[in-house]
């Protein structure tokens, strides 16, 4: 069985439930955020830039352009 491919992001946590997580890729972006179910997602705690906190991103290729984030 093949791998499915996955891509890595930097982006924003900008709210979570129990199953999904509101995410955008720049601050400017909640407006247009996207929901993602946590059955389908890694999310880490990446950095913390001028009070920002970033979080990168692991989640299957066909989901990241589904949603328009690649």
């Amino acid at each position: 069985m093949a791998k499915q491919a996955t891509v890595d992001l930097v982006v924003f946590k900008f709210a979570e439930t129990e199953k999904d997580v509101l995410i955008g890729l720049d601050e400017a972006d909640k407006p247009i955020a996207v929901w993602l179910p946590k059955s389908q997602i890694e999310i880490r705690e990446k950095a913390v830039v001028n009070g920002i906190l970033f979080h990168e991103l692991t989640l299957p290729e066909r989901l990241a352009t589904e949603k328009g984030l690649i």
